[in-house]
């Protein structure tokens, strides 16, 4: 039985349903206020989510679960066969993770000052948009970004999709507004774009409604 962890609406969580659903694995969502994180304490030791409870594996850190997922459960497998292109799809990772996530992060946290740098702003808002023809460039001749449905796909498409699909009228997260106003999709972006429309007709598990 896997437990899951997470807040509505969390791209984090996303990025968890998404693989469960690949691998048509079960799972039952655990409600976290967002305001109240003792739930999760108490279950995991910290406050970050998501979080899993496999059969009384506590998993913490959605690339870390991704992995948990990909060893525990490898039918239908998340990452390809070969060391060459798994360390591929690693770096895209930990790119993803490290380099593309740092400037919706840090106009977030400067919007949040009394007197934001709106040149800092400007300058992390064109990254964000220079980001888009790469994504772009990776469709090129393939579905997914990486060949087949992956990890990759799993780690990418929650934040992505915002430049398509906008957010539900209950989702007040700034971080949700901040992609969605600076990834402007334009004709050049026709294969990310399909891209977007495709990974959203995946299964996601569970299916919080």
């Amino acid at each position: 039985m896997i437990l899951l962890y997470g807040f509505p609406y969390s791209t984090n969580m996303e990025r968890i349903q998404l693989a469960l659903g690949h691998k048509e694995l079960d799972a039952e969502y655990i409600a976290v206020p967002y305001g109240d994180r003792s739930k999760v304490r108490e279950v995991s030791g910290q406050e970050m989510v998501p979080v899993i409870d496999h059969d009384g594996t506590i998993v913490y850190d959605s690339p870390a679960i991704l992995d948990y997922l990909e060893e525990q459960f490898p039918a239908l497998p998340l990452r390809p066969p070969g060391h060459g292109r798994r360390a591929e799809m690693s770096v895209f990772v930990d790119w993803f993770n490290r380099v593309w996530k740092v400037p919706p992060n840090a106009i977030e946290a400067e919007l949040g000052k009394d007197d934001p740098d709106q040149a800092k702003i400007e300058a992390w808002q064109e990254e964000m948009r220079g980001y888009l023809q790469l994504f772009n460039n990776m469709l090129a001749g393939r579905d997914y970004l990486m060949g087949d449905f992956s990890v990759a796909d799993c780690v990418a498409w929650p934040f992505l999709r915002y430049a398509l699909i906008p957010p539900d009228q209950e989702d007040t997260y700034l971080f949700h507004a901040i992609l969605v106003a600076n990834m402007p999709l334009g004709d050049e972006h026709e294969r990310l774009a399909k891209w977007i429309r495709k990974v959203a007709g995946h299964p996601m598990t569970p299916n919080i409604a």
